[in-house]
């Protein structure tokens, strides 16, 4: 029972929605219960004027986010895993804040900060408005909230393989360049890989910060294009889920490549002890390392935290950043906007938490059923559950439209909070999985076997053996769901029915009138 329930949610959060994009993007009259002219889609899509440039921009940005994310990152990371820094933790806290941040908020910020009559012209008379608002200016607003995949990537291999084998290599007589060059580096580039193209498949999906600034900027990028064909009237189907084929092309092609880097390439312990690396002795690099540990965490955490904060209580911003002009008009403002502000916090929090609850459940159940139970057909129940993480936020979107906007459903949660709901369990179930199926891994294959043969159910096992045992990875696994889901825009924004806002379309949309 177990095994069909949790392999049918897995069906209807994920292999549908798929299936209907699929559809729709073989059979253009697919909506409208049409299944023929099969791939006639094809030559309409390549006829575009605007295909050629919007995915050029697209693989542009991507891989530009991840080369730029790689040189903050790398340095940044070996810092951290290779030397003994003074508030090591604090600088992990630090760069968790701009991950953690939505990125169309980070575009907002920098938009106050670097456009014409901005806090930095205002206060330095430098204007940086060309550069923001162009490919490159786009790039490093994506850079400066995605690079801590690449630094908790090589800082956490660091930390987990320790130094023994450079520290052989020094004693043979190895300097300490030749040691990380030929030791170090090696076993960081399975890691460094991973981080680079996480980072470009989270660029390619990006939707708020080329909707925010490509529009100036002279960008096109497969989301934004996307978006504007399930927007616009007359509305295309059809090409919209071709685009979407296209994105998820894209996605997969980059995991491809990360699996065929580093799926050969194991770091291993000689002795099989894990030893705590305490990291060596920075000497005299430890102040350069602090500066610029520091200077990183106050151009991408505290200068955008600032000019938000700031815009805040400015009353206007062409007033400038004077006494005179501070008010809490705005504030006021906010609450008293018929409880729209209060509403749609309340919203996003209640799809949050039961997102996290849902997923949680669901990702305990599969990689249970995959990694201990080893059932029948447990691949196709394994690649359902982690294949959201190779789909951009606007393809799911894409597919619930198309799944549930039908006549024939006697009940359809389309046009209701469920919907979003849907959306948020599918794009963020990988989570909860690979954070439990690691666990279920480090556990052993004893403890449940001698549950069973005292008498236990395999639910009774699963409740009191491994339940209590991964519960930590769970937990860590929901509050990461719980703060993505809290603030994710692109499907918010194509899915939200009339009179339902979540935080994130209510602050795009203040964004939108100018305020």
């Amino acid at each position: 029972m177990l095994s069909v329930m949790t392999l049918t949610l897995l069906v209807v959060l994920v292999g549908l929605p798929l299936s209907f994009i699929a559809l729709q993007a073989v059979f253009p009259q697919f909506s409208a219960g049409v299944l023929t002219g099969a791939f006639s889609g094809v030559q309409t899509l390549l006829a575009e004027p605007q295909l050629p440039t919007m995915l050029g921009g697209t693989l542009q940005v991507g891989i530009g986010v991840a080369l730029v994310s790689a040189l903050i990152g790398f340095p940044l990371g070996v810092a951290r895993g290779l030397l003994n820094l003074p508030l090591p933790r604090l600088w992990d806290v630090l760069f968790l804040i701009p991950f953690l941040t939505p990125p169309y908020i980070a575009a907002l910020s920098w938009m106050l900060v670097l456009q014409t009559n901005g806090y930095l012209q205002q206060l330095t008379g430098i204007n940086l408005n060309d550069l923001l608002f162009s490919k490159t200016g786009i790039v490093l607003v994506m850079a400066l909230n995605i690079f801590p995949v690449v630094y908790f990537a090589v800082s956490r291999s660091l930390l987990a393989s320790g130094q023994r084998l450079a520290l052989v290599a020094r004693v043979h007589g190895a300097s300490a360049g030749r040691a990380f060059w030929h030791i170090t580096l090696p076993m960081l580039s399975p890691s460094l890989a991973a981080g680079m193209l996480l980072a470009f498949t989270l660029a390619i999906e990006e939707f708020g910060v080329p909707a925010a600034l490509g529009t100036r900027a002279g960008v096109l990028m497969v989301t934004t294009d996307i978006e504007k064909k399930l927007a616009d009237w007359p509305v295309d189907l059809s090409g919209a889920s071709m685009l979407s084929v296209v994105l998820v092309v894209i996605a997969l092609s980059a995991w491809a490549i990360q699996k065929k880097l580093t799926g050969h390439h194991d770091v291993t312990s000689i002795t099989g002890k894990p030893t705590e690396n305490t990291g060596a002795d920075a000497g005299v690099f430890t102040l350069p390392s602090v500066m610029l540990l520091a200077a990183v965490g106050i151009l991408t955490a505290i200068l955008p935290g600032i000019s938000m904060a700031l815009s805040g209580v400015l009353g206007t911003l062409s007033g400038g950043v004077t006494l005179e002009n501070v008010t809490l008009s705005h504030y006021r403002a906010l609450f008293s906007q018929q409880g729209d502000a209060l509403s749609a916090l309340g919203t996003s929090l209640s799809l949050a938490l039961a997102t996290a609850l849902i997923t949680g459940a669901v990702g305990l159940l599969a990689s249970w059923l995959v990694v201990v139970q080893k059932i029948k057909g447990r691949g196709v129940m394994d690649a359902l559950s982690l294949m959201p993480a190779a789909l951009p936020g606007i393809v799911v979107g894409v597919g619930l439209i198309l799944l549930w906007n039908r006549a024939f459903w006697p009940i359809s949660p389309y046009n209701t909070w469920v919907i979003l709901l849907l959306s948020y369990c599918c794009l963020l179930l990988p989570w909860p999985v690979r954070y439990v199926s690691s666990a279920l891994r480090q556990l052993g294959g004893n403890l449940e076997p001698a549950a069973r043969v005292h008498g236990a159910s395999a639910f009774q096992a699963l409740r009191f053996i491994v339940m209590p045992l991964v519960s930590p990875a769970l937990l860590a696994a929901m509050l990461m769901v719980f703060a993505i889901a809290s603030r994710e825009l692109v499907t918010s924004l194509l899915l939200a029915p009339a009179g339902t806002q979540t935080v994130s379309v209510f602050i795009w949309r203040q964004f939108e009138q100018g305020s």
